[in-house]
């Protein structure tokens, strides 16, 4: 039973170590499969990033970037966007190479370590129940040589009862000894001394025998003992010593592969966060006011305002001023009521417009920032399948409502720029007027001063307006 014993404890450990092996040959063909597809995958990310960014080489925008990186914030998002797409397509070539080039060597050495150690144990185990094997063989003997004697021992004790019976037989036949003849008599005396000397002759054989059983059984002890000492040593202590031998570097060589795969992983998270934080920035950033201004200052020629309209005396004309004099003054004063009137009609009507323009207008706003892009729950893996496959469906653009949601926001559209015509067409009025009604105001002023003073009212030409101040202009008109 324990020679069968001892053949299956190698059987196990090589077993134990064709699993490690195959396990660890099995990891190697998972990663160098992994570093096939994070290779193929950098390169379709640099393949997709290079095809949108040949494009936009060519581009006003692409020069501005290059020259000071002065972008529309959209403009800026997207340039960002296709810089983490190359920046993930650098991470996953690096991911590769590591697979390649650094666990799966790992692994690799693990293995030969693996099998290398299995060969010097398992040299030092045989040799172990070698001399285990010699140890049972001696208790084998020692314990038949002890049986032997014994069994010698119970014989000669059978052979001296024997013996002692006979004496005794003897001994109460030598009552009568004196009523038999003389030939008789020394018969039966010679008779006597043979079974004593039968007896005694026994005697001394079981008393040898009974010696070399006592001895037999001492040795028997003692190599019992030492055997099973020997057998609980090499069970409880030798195997489990050889059995950490086979593990030297097996456990510790395996998580340092692993755990230099997940340090990749993680750092290619921890980079990849930090790209996705600066586009995240910039998707923060997003700013309709700024890209407005930066608009309107990288297009000066098409948006600066023209120089104003200066007053084009005909022949010798120098009056540049409206006349009011007697004759046209009351022509004058009724004009002025009557668009002071108008304007204000037409500033109550207008204002409401107004309201009602930028009412839409937030609501528009509100339909459009309406915060609907969290899909974190579409990845959720502690749920069932079915249940994920839901929650993915159940997203924002494939949910029924989405038809009549974009068929509001459209209306909502058109109303709102209903009104913001309306409002435009009634702001372009009320400042023409305005700008009638203020200019008569001041001459209608300026001409009751003169009259009363008496003074003849002051002719005044004024400057055409410098073409230095066009970028002044559009900072007033767009704030």
């Amino acid at each position: 039973v324990i020679r069968s014993q001892l053949v299956e404890q190698q059987k196990c450990l090589e077993q134990q170590t064709d699993m490690r092996v195959q396990l660890l040959q099995d990891l190697q063909d998972f990663f160098r499969k992994k570093a096939e597809i994070e290779s193929e995958y950098s390169r379709n990310l640099e393949k997709l990033a290079e095809r949108f960014m040949a494009k936009t080489r060519s581009t006003k925008d692409h020069q501005q970037y290059k020259k000071d990186q002065n972008l529309l914030s959209p403009v800026n998002c997207w340039y960002l966007l296709l810089n983490q797409v190359r920046r993930e397509s650098k991470d996953h070539a690096t991911l590769s190479d590591l697979y390649l080039n650094n666990v799966i060597t790992r692994f690799t050495h693990v293995s030969e370590d693996n099998m290398r150690l299995l060969k010097k144990s398992k040299e030092i185990i045989f040799q172990l129940q070698e001399d285990m094997m010699k140890i049972l063989n001696e208790l084998y003997t020692v314990m038949k040589t002890y049986h032997m004697y014994h069994t010698e021992t119970l014989s000669a004790e059978n052979k001296l009862k024997e013996a002692e019976r006979q004496g005794e037989r003897q001994g109460r036949g030598g009552e009568a000894i004196f009523s038999l003849r003389t030939e008789d008599r020394h018969q039966r005396r010679n008779a006597a001394r043979k079974i004593q000397k039968m007896k005694e002759k026994r005697q001394a054989k079981y008393s040898e025998n009974k010696l070399k059983v006592m001895k037999a059984r001492n040795e028997y002890l003692l190599t019992l003992e030492a055997t099973n000492a020997s057998l609980f040593k090499y069970y409880i202590q030798d195997l489990s010593h050889l059995i950490d031998c086979c593990d030297v570097g097996y456990h510790a060589g395996l998580s340092r592969a692993l755990r230099t795969y997940l340090s990749a992983e993680y750092s290619l998270e921890t980079s990849r966060h930090e790209g996705l934080d600066i586009l995240e920035g910039a998707v923060e950033g997003l700013d309709p006011s700024s890209d407005r201004q930066r608009f309107m200052e990288t297009h000066p020629t098409a948006f600066t305002p023209p120089a104003r309209f200066t007053f084009q005396p005909h022949m010798a004309d120098q009056v540049s001023q409206i006349t009011a004099l007697p004759q046209v003054q009351a022509e004058l004063l009724l004009r002025f009521q009557q668009l002071q009137s108008r304007l204000s009609t037409l500033k109550i009507e207008n204002e409401e417009v107004k309201k009602t323009s930028e009412a839409t207008l937030s609501t528009i706003q509100d339909m459009v920032n309406m915060e609907d892009y969290d899909v974190s729950e579409s990845f959720q893996h502690s749920r069932s399948t079915e249940s994920v496959k839901s929650s993915v469906s159940d997203t924002y653009l494939s949910k029924p409502s989405l038809a009549k949601r974009r068929a509001n926001q459209q209306e909502t559209e058109l109303f709102y720029f209903t009104k913001l015509k309306e409002y435009l067409e009634g702001s372009n009025l009320i400042a023409k007027l305005q700008a009638k009604h203020d200019m008569l105001k001041r001459n209608l002023d300026h001409n009751t001063t003169a009259n009363t003073s008496g003074h003849e009212i002051p002719v005044c030409i004024p400057q055409p307006v410098s073409i230095h101040t066009h970028l002044y202009y559009i900072y007033i008109y767009t704030h």
